[in-house]
């Protein structure tokens, strides 16, 4: 079968302990960060609790990647090689990796991914990394199926697409605002998030087209009705976003799309491919998926359809919450209380929101709720403080917080069981159970006992059948259970049950031993080309090991890392597929006679400037590092060989102003 017929649900990991239960709800695969050099600087883990998530995963056939993407120094990159062989011999089977420099270290052979922040955008790019030792690609999410359907066309690597989660909204590793204006670079696990203030938009007079909305956010992505349609355009793995998510999100989020994956494998199209599960056992859910009950901006499938109108979250960053229903009474005495004509249960220390009459988000906990406490559908809701007075007769308000669904989370919420078939036979000297499961691994283990006939032979299958197939507290769960025997022995239950639990640890040893350690690719030599001979700031390339990959490729030209630079000129500090003027039908494309103008993007004393590629349906979104932001690199800068020592560096930012903006 093609690995592109193996679908992969591929989860994330704030801690072992998370990735534990993601793999507890039917994730293949799950991504975490190692103690440094991840691009989510606070979802740091040791290695000894990833050695142990791995060994939990393995129990299923499940993989385990570290991201190990941020941009390096030179300083660092022994570090982080040092680190990577202690992860390899805990068990990790792939690194997550966006510096090219890693590639030039005496690595373990570990398998290696691309992560998003490599910005895998065209063909060129994806078989490129193919091509240089990369067994999997985290495609751009801006990506149309149409566009992954080419690059499927030209790789036969692994594909990862984003299903899930909160959206960057510039291409991953083009954002640099964090770091211009903070210091703290995205490409470093530092992002200061400056895509969730509010802005005012402003034409090229000053003039105020939308005021004081969250400009640069999207809604969050939900690509659950187009999972068909991605792996039949060649997606094999399908990745949740959320590596700082709270244990509700990965349980409720992994379970969600564990149960639409399985459809999809249970049931495939008539004309098309077979697909099959890359990790092994069934889950149960304790409780129903509901997507819309987690932290969410509201719902886009972003670029997957095309270019749409409504990707955008202006309103709010934070969880509005479902829709639950509408204020019809207020408590005008002692406002204590509200009426609310609600579509479903409204519990106790649950949380509700609504927007206040300037467009802001509000909401309250619910301390009491009585049902039909003001008519027939409708509750009285008791809050936990003093209604605030925006909220009048006519809100709509929604639930963010719905506190029955999450405590259900707080429990057990699922079990995973690999299904085995039993195999129980008379020996010479005795009896042996073998137990073989739905991947063949098999395991036997051995009873020397005299052959004794049943009394009852009708009464020993029972026993027999009921001790062999006590595996509750197990990974596994008996399928068939056969026998080869003269006849019904007698057993006391204690021998069986001892058989049984050496047999499942035999099992247990064998499929670890059997667990398929993911291979290293190889590069192609002699080394191919890169698809450009010149590379801007926007490679993020940052040390030498990196500069020395790129030119061992053909690139003559490469630029420092954005990270490096210490130049205050303006340059684009984000591009993203995001325009704001399709955004407020003021798209040159759509309508005759408008010109594609810079615009400005106002939050307090920033202010930023908008250009708009046209050709490439991408904004720039412009301005200048601080200062004081470029003379914390001063001293790092000097300490610098550069690749081209004969280049002065003037030039060097001159071109790569050059090539960043439109």
């Amino acid at each position: 079968m093609s690995p592109r017929h193996t679908l992969e649900l591929l989860a994330p990991a704030k801690t072992a302990d998370f990735g534990i239960e993601a793999i507890n709800h039917g994730a293949d695969a799950v991504y975490i960060g190692g103690p440094a050099f991840g691009a989510r600087s606070a979802a740091d883990n040791s290695v000894e609790d990833i050695a142990r998530l791995a060994a939990h995963a393995h129990r299923y056939h499940a993989e385990v990647f570290v991201a190990t993407n941020t941009i390096l120094f030179d300083h660092e990159l022994e570090p982080a090689r040092k680190l990577i062989r202690q992860l390899y011999d805990a068990g990790v089977d792939a690194l997550i990796v966006q510096d090219m420099g890693l590639l030039e270290l005496d690595l373990p052979p570990i398998q290696l991914h691309a992560s998003t922040q490599t910005d895998i955008r065209d063909a060129s790019k994806a078989r490129f990394l193919q091509d240089v030792g990369f067994s999997q690609i985290v495609l751009a999410r801006e990506l149309s199926l149409a566009e992954v359907r080419k690059i499927a066309a030209a790789t036969s690597c692994q594909l990862e697409y984003f299903v899930h989660g909160a959206l960057c909204v510039a291409f991953s590793g083009q954002c640099y605002i964090s770091h211009a204006h903070t210091g703290r670079s995205a490409n470093r696990g530092e992002c200061s998030q400056a895509c969730r203030l509010p802005y005012d938009l402003k034409d090229k007079d000053g003039n105020t087209i939308a005021n004081q909305q969250h400009m640069l956010s999207m809604k969050d992505n939900n690509q659950s009705a187009n999972l068909r349609a991605l792996a039949a355009a060649g997606i094999s793995s399908f990745k949740i976003e959320g590596r700082y998510k709270d244990l509700s999100y990965v349980k409720n989020i992994t379970a969600h799309y564990r149960t639409l994956l399985d459809e999809i494998i249970e049931h495939p199209d008539a004309d098309g491919p077979v697909y099959r599960r890359a990790s092994s056992g069934r889950t149960t859910f304790l409780f129903t998926p509901q997507a819309d009950k987690t932290f969410n901006r509201g719902y886009t499938d972003y670029f997957a359809n095309e270019r749409r109108h409504g990707i955008e979250a202006f309103e709010s960053p934070k969880f509005v919450g479902e829709p639950i229903g509408r204020v019809t009474k207020i408590d005008t005495k002692g406002r204590k209380f509200f009426d609310i004509e609600r579509s479903a249960p409204i519990h106790n220390a649950d949380g509700l929101t609504w927007y206040g009459p300037k467009g802001e988000l509000a909401g309250l906990r619910v301390n009491r709720s009585q049902p039909d406490g003001g008519g027939a559908g409708i509750d009285r809701i008791f809050p936990a403080d003093a209604l605030p007075p925006e909220l009048v007769p006519g809100t709509s308000v929604f639930r963010n917080h719905d506190h029955e669904f999450e405590r259900a989370l707080e429990k057990k919420s699922a079990e995973r069981r690999i299904r085995v078939d039993a195999h129980f036979a008379a020996t010479d000297d005795g009896f042996a159970l073998t137990l073989t499961d739905e991947d063949g691994v098999s395991a036997t283990a051995t009873l020397a006992a005299a052959f004794e006939p049943a009394q009852n032979a009708e009464r020993a299958r029972t026993t027999l059948r009921e001790h062999v197939g006590k595996l509750g507290n197990t990974l596994f769960v008996l399928d068939e259970l056969t026998l080869a025997l003269p006849a019904m022995p007698f057993l006391p239950a204690g021998q069986l049950n001892a058989l049984r639990r050496d047999a499942v640890e035999r099992l247990e040893a064998a499929r670890l031993a059997a667990h398929p350690r993911p291979p290293r690719a190889a590069p192609i030599e002699p080394p191919v080309p890169y698809p450009q001979d010149a590379l801007s700031y926007l490679a993020n390339v940052l040390n030498d090991r990196a500069r020395a990959f790129y030119a061992r490729h053909g690139v003559k030209l490469i630029d420092a890392a954005f990270e490096e630079n210490q130049r205050t000129d303006e340059v684009s500090l984000m591009i993203t597929k995001h325009c704001l003027r399709y955004s407020f039908n003021l798209c040159p494309k759509e309508v005759k006679g408008i010109r594609p103008e810079p615009m400005q993007l106002v939050n307090g004393n920033e202010t930023l400037t908008l250009r708009f590629d046209c050709k490439r349906c991408e904004m720039h979104v412009v301005g200048a590092m601080k200062p004081h932001i470029a003379k914390m690199r001063d001293s790092v800068v000097a300490q610098k060989v550069s690749f081209f020592p004969n280049r002065p560096a003037a030039a060097r930012a001159k071109h790569g102003a050059a090539q960043a903006n439109p």
